[in-house]
């Protein structure tokens, strides 16, 4: 895809989005299984169901502009963010030491999703996409409220325990 304008780079930062948030409804319940702490194992799980609410919302963000459309296109970045957690759960064992791992791993995904959200509102309010900056300012709300979680679970709990 060759990006001529902000309306295109548009187009592909919300696919590339999608792409991750997919990818994430895929990892999640791993994380969940090869989490320890019972408030992690939860965490994981609540923030799977934000995910299938956040996938829903890029296509109201989509439908709300007529010209827009989704394309299949694989965001790389969540990729190899969800892969480096995968080798991290793989290499230690199920305890502290993973959850702390894991917490790291999973801010390092929601400092990504914030700096994609981020990026998709400014566009979208650059672009006259109203609604559209409405909705996606919604999932940036959750994943800032998502690494808030998990930063507090980590100091309260989660690192101390690994220690």
């Amino acid at each position: 895809m060759n990006i001529k304008s902000a309306n295109e780079l548009f187009v592909r930062l919300l696919s590339e989005a999608n792409s991750g948030e997919k990818q994430m409804t895929r990892a999640l319940p791993k994380m969940a299984r090869a989490a320890h702490d019972p408030k992690l194992v939860d965490a994981f799980k609540e923030h799977l169901e934000e995910t299938q609410g956040q996938l829903e919302r890029i296509e109201k963000a989509a439908d709300s502009i007529p010209e827009i459309r989704v394309k299949r296109i694989k965001c790389y970045a969540m990729e190899s963010l969800i892969e480096e957690g995968q080798e991290l759960i793989e290499s230690t064992e199920k305890g502290p030491v993973r959850d702390a791992g894991m917490i790291g791993a999973a801010q390092k995904v929601e400092h990504f999703e914030i700096a994609a959200y981020g990026t998709l509102c400014e566009l979208a309010e650059q672009l006259g996409y109203t609604k559209a900056k409405e909705i996606l300012a919604e999932t940036l709300k959750e994943e800032k409220a998502a690494d808030d979680k998990l930063s507090k679970l980590a100091k309260a709990d989660v690192n101390r325990k690994a220690g």
